[in-house]
């Protein structure tokens, strides 16, 4: 939706060194066999995506400060980085990661240097990431981490993660700052170029969720730099959950490759209609939006690390934007939309992960500003029932999670539940997110303690 403001962990911690190598960052047999043998997991992610054509953030001779939050613990650390939508190669000066503080202030002793392949800098090819070498870092659950990247030829953020809903910070043109424990602040940023992962070296039987969806799953409609995403609730959850038993079980990562205004079925190819409230949209949007569900699966869920359940939460934009945001023509019925998910039903599961899905919350009085735009009709209304009837009843998930259940008004379904609205009458506020994520029961997440 819009802005409203495995197989085990060997195969994916091989596959992860492997796209490095593919960067041009080749990799020693010996490195690949210690990775191998070790359980990485990852602890946070963000979908790459294109940039806004009109906020489009350009750097040189600064140090971005990108401020995350763990789920999981582990200890050890290690980044991913990506030049996904680039179409000039990526210069790495510098790498740092530290335990935040407060703002861009983070604990010195805690700062570590970051290499590739032994090497302080790396050249991130157009279209591919690296991952860094592991740094010996504790990392605890449920926390604030400092990444500070140099970047000291000028470069346009033509791959980032537009909602982070997190405030990080730029240094002046002053060179190398990933170090600095008092971070000098030029300006601050809501999203996260470049950076698409953390790992950590976890427990041998914890593993990844990954929450693979629009901006209901991006968070849209939560508070700013509070981590109330649907989300970080169920990272929580888990953690407790946890923490809570006699034999503490190894907490799994939750990473949230949730994007704006993702579809399941079409890319976002900026409509091509001339005038009127498409060309609005053409402008503010271009194709940030992002690739399809389908387009996106591998890169955004196989090539997390340790990843064994992902959870679907895609096909409202599908059903909300024809007419509306998008052409008439795109229209989609409801066997498209279930054909798309069997689709990814099926490949998941020829990796061994585990497929749980969400039902799609009502959408009555759903609504885009600038230009002014009024998603809902009767007929998409019929598609989103029966969708929903077949996610429930279909038998063709491992797991289902009913959140039109949960955030529905038993006084009007076709709407939120006011408690839970964040005015836009599409995204849910922290109450709803958390109402959600309380709603996930822990028994779709098989222990691998057990």
């Amino acid at each position: 939706m819009l802005c409203h403001s495995a197989r085990a962990a060997s195969l994916t911690g091989c596959l992860l060194f492997c796209l490095a190598a593919i960067a041009g960052l080749g990799l020693s047999q010996a490195s690949i066999a210690q990775a191998d043998r070790q359980n990485w997991i990852g602890t946070w992610a963000a979908a790459p995506q294109p940039g806004l054509p009109a906020r489009l953030e350009t750097f040189r001779n600064q140090t971005l400060r990108l401020i995350i939050h763990t789920s999981a613990s582990g200890a050890k650390v290690r980044i991913r980085i990506s030049n996904t939508f680039g179409d000039q190669p990526l210069l790495i000066g510098a790498a740092h990661i530290a335990r935040r503080v407060s703002a861009a202030e983070i604990d010195p002793a805690s700062d570590r240097s970051l290499t590739f392949l032994g090497r302080s800098d790396a050249t991130i090819p157009s279209g591919r990431m690296i991952v860094s070498d592991p740094a010996d870092l504790p990392v605890p659950p449920l926390s604030d981490l400092a990444v500070s990247i140099f970047l000291p030829q000028s470069v346009t953020a033509t791959t980032t993660h537009i909602l982070a809903l997190q405030t990080s910070y730029i240094s002046p043109e002053v060179g190398d700052a990933t170090a600095a424990a008092k971070f000098p602040v030029a300006q601050t940023i809501d999203s996260w170029p470049f950076l698409t992962g953390v790992d950590v070296l976890a427990p041998a039987r914890a593993a990844a969720i990954v929450a693979f969806g629009s901006s209901t799953t991006d968070g849209d409609g939560s508070t700013k730099d509070a981590n109330h995403r649907w989300p970080d609730v169920l990272a929580e959850r888990l953690q407790k959950d946890s923490a809570s038993k006699a034999r503490p079980r190894a907490e799994p990562g939750v990473l949230n490759e949730g994007i704006i205004g993702n579809r399941l079925l079409a890319d976002d190819h900026s409509p091509r209609q001339t005038g009127g409230p498409f060309s609005a949209v053409l402008r503010r949007y271009g194709g940030a939006l992002g690739q399809a569900g389908l387009t996106r699966f591998d890169r955004d869920v196989f090539s997390q690390t340790g990843v064994r359940y992902v959870i679907l939460a895609l096909g409202v934009n599908d059903i909300l934007f024809p007419g509306a945001f998008t052409p008439s023509s795109e229209s989609v019925s409801v066997q498209n939309l279930i054909d798309g998910n069997r689709r990814l039903i099926a490949r998941a599961h020829q990796r061994g992960i585990r497929v749980i899905a969400t039902t799609i919350p009502p959408f009555e009085g759903a609504f885009f500003e600038e230009p002014v735009i009024h998603f809902y009709t009767s007929e998409k209304e019929a598609v989103r029932q029966q969708v929903n009837s077949w996610i429930r009843t279909g038998g063709e998930f491992d797991g289902v999670i009913d959140f039109d259940k949960v955030l529905r008004d038993p006084a009007r379904p076709t709407q939120l539940v006011p408690a839970y609205d964040s005015g836009d009458h599409l995204h849910a506020n922290d109450a709803g997110y958390m109402a959600s994520a309380n709603a996930i029961p822990f028994a779709l997440f098989h222990s691998h303690d057990e």
